[in-house]
């Protein structure tokens, strides 16, 4: 997804930028009427001159109450012309904003609809860059790219006609004079493309290398590695520089090529206005007049040789932002959703195969993580997930949340099949506590109340009572107001795990899914955990990935996972007795632990 996966022109993906923003295009038409209205009043200055010199000072007088009049008609035309530019770049600057407040939530809102594949193939720093740093480019376009593309379009136009009704002969000259630059520009600009393009991937290259030195900072301090980390970031730097410098470099051709015709195109009309002459109808106030009107038409060419650069920029930003947003969102939801039973569900795995890659009726070579796995988890009963690491159980559990769909086969939860069940009501039935629980720099009772918004303080104190960590939480000297810092760095890892835990009772979902931290805690601690999960899971179907054999143990029923399938079933006294692959995990565990006495609780 680092690339992007469509390859659009620069006006097919502004045209779908502002199709995936419409407030951006509502109200255009009157904004462009303002903005050639604006246009138009300034050109009756140079008519206002010709007229004075033809008229105002014939046969050596000065008509000094004729021009007078003229100029209060200029005057006027200057005060409508900032009136309706002014109301056209208003309008211009408030549609922009609301569009790309629209567009940015909904990017947002999209990334967090990806499937987990798609965030395994995308860094974080390049998924913000999109948000951030591409959004941003749009947001300096049109504060000022935006608003000269309206207000010397509309010019530009407007000049061209005039030039043509003044005298066709010399508008024929000018066109055709300053005509080549359109060609220069657009060689410039299939350069500048790439340029920027590859200006753009490497800021969100950059950008992801910053963000895994940040959080792995620990890591890199522990094993010294710091200077190797800083040195990835340096070249990285240099790169961006370099694509930076590049894209300056071919920029820096438009604006001199922009003069350069300019000058060609007021000498030429000069030139041809001196050989037609008045013999050929052309009074001296007329070719005074058509050179300040092609000094107007050419004054947007000239600007338009700078807001091309900026432009490139905007749609370098545009096109990614569109590519995140053309990438398929997660298991799409049902068309005519079946509600789910009320009460504790049961889980029924049917056949089910899943590959990463692709499904497995194609002809692709990834090989599958799960490969027909049957099993039928009767509702409130507490099953562990067990098996060496790679051997599904994590894929397992992802694929009974619908965080993916199977390649092959089907999940279902109280007899409906997952993928009938709506996202809303599968997020408030079924609840995941992750290995390294998410918590937000807020307070306890912040990071609480995502699962119950309307949950009052003394719900939020009788769920650790009901959970039996209210001997844990009395502790806390800030109570539920004690911050936990961000990430949660606050707290230890498995005060994480027991905020994570009342977190999902609060949800009280009908399907718990808990895989198992793998971080080492106190003996302490590790007693609140299994007895605060114990009271969790009671009464709720329950799913643990378990990578401690102990947790396991307490299970109502174990399933053991080796390259993706099923080879054992049943409960730990069971599994001990028939010599397969949990007998020797268990004896390996017991072996690294040096435990000889761990007895089913």
């Amino acid at each position: 997804m680092t690339e992007p996966r469509v390859r659009f022109d620069s006006v097919r993906t502004i045209g779908r930028g502002v199709s995936a923003a419409p407030s951006l295009r509502r109200g255009l038409g009157v904004t462009f009427l303002l903005a050639l209205i604006g246009s138009g009043a300034r050109l009756v200055i140079p008519i206002l001159i010709q007229m004075s010199i033809d008229h105002g000072m014939s046969s050596g007088d000065v008509d000094i109450n004729y021009i007078t009049r003229l100029g209060v008609v200029g005057a006027v035309s200057i005060v409508i012309s900032a009136i309706a530019l002014r109301s056209a770049a208003y309008r211009l600057g408030t549609r922009a904003e609301e569009g790309l407040f629209t567009l940015r939530v909904k990017l947002f809102d999209h990334i967090h609809r990806l499937s987990l594949a798609d965030h395994n193939d995308e860094k974080r720093g390049a998924l913000v860059s999109r948000v951030t740093s591409d959004i941003e480019t749009l947001t300096m376009f049109f504060a000022w790219g935006g608003l000269s593309w309206l207000l010397d379009g509309s010019q530009l136009i407007a000049v061209g006609v005039v030039m043509v009704a003044y005298d066709w002969r010399l508008a024929l000259v000018a066109f055709v004079v300053a005509a080549p630059l359109v060609f220069v520009l657009k060689a410039v600009q299939e350069r500048l493309v790439g340029a920027y393009n590859l200006t753009r991937e490497r800021n969100a290259s950059l950008l992801g290398l910053v963000s895994e030195l940040v959080s792995g900072s620990d890591t890199l301090r522990s094993y010294q590695a710091s200077e190797h980390m800083v040195e990835r970031v340096r070249q990285s730097v240099h790169r961006r520089a370099d694509s930076n410098v590049r894209a300056g470099t071919i920029g820096a051709f438009l604006f001199p090529s922009g003069e350069v015709f300019s000058v060609f195109t007021v000498v030429a009309v000069i030139t041809a206005g001196v050989m037609i002459g008045p013999s050929g109808g052309l009074s001296a106030g007329a070719m005074v007049g058509f050179v300040f009107l092609t000094y107007r038409f050419l004054e947007p060419v000239a600007e338009f040789t700078e807001v091309i650069d900026n432009t490139q920029t905007a749609v370098a930003g545009l096109r990614r932002v569109l590519s995140v947003l053309d990438t398929p969102i997660g298991p799409p939801a049902p068309l005519d959703p079946v509600a789910l039973p009320s009460g504790a569900l049961s889980v029924e795995i049917r056949d089910v195969s899943f590959s990463y890659g692709s499904r497995l009726d194609t002809q692709d070579d990834d090989l599958p993580v799960l490969v027909g796995v049957n099993c039928l988890i009767p509702p409130g009963q507490h099953v562990a997930l067990v098996g060496e690491s790679g051997s599904g159980k994590t894929t397992l559990a992802r694929l009974i949340a619908r965080f993916a769909d199977p390649s092959i086969g089907a999940i279902k939860l109280g007899g409906v099949n997952v993928n009938r069940v709506s996202n809303e009501e599968l997020r408030r039935r079924l609840m995941v506590v992750p290995q390294e629980p998410f918590l937000f720099s807020n307070s306890i009772a912040y990071n609480l109340r995502f699962a119950a918004p309307q949950a009052s303080d003394a719900e939020l104190l009788a769920a650790f009572a009901d959970l039996q960590l209210d001997d844990w939480f009395d502790g806390l000297s800030g109570g539920l107001s004690t911050p936990v810092g961000q990430r949660g760095n606050a707290l230890s890892a498995g005060e994480r795990q027991m905020i994570a835990l009342v977190r999902a009772y609060l949800a009280k979902p009908a399907i718990l899914i808990l895989d198992e931290a793998t971080s080492a805690v106190d003996a302490l601690t590790e007693v609140r955990l299994a007895r605060a999960f114990e009271r969790l899971s009671t009464g709720r179907t329950t799913i643990s990935i378990a990578h401690r054999l102990s947790t396991a143990a307490r299970a109502d029923r174990i399933l053991v996972l080796d390259h993706g399938r099923l080879v054992q079933d049943g409960d730990h006294v069971s599994l001990l007795a028939d010599p397969g692959a949990y007998s020797k995990m268990y004896a390996a565990w017991l072996a690294s632990t040096n435990t000889q006495d761990v007895e089913v609780v």
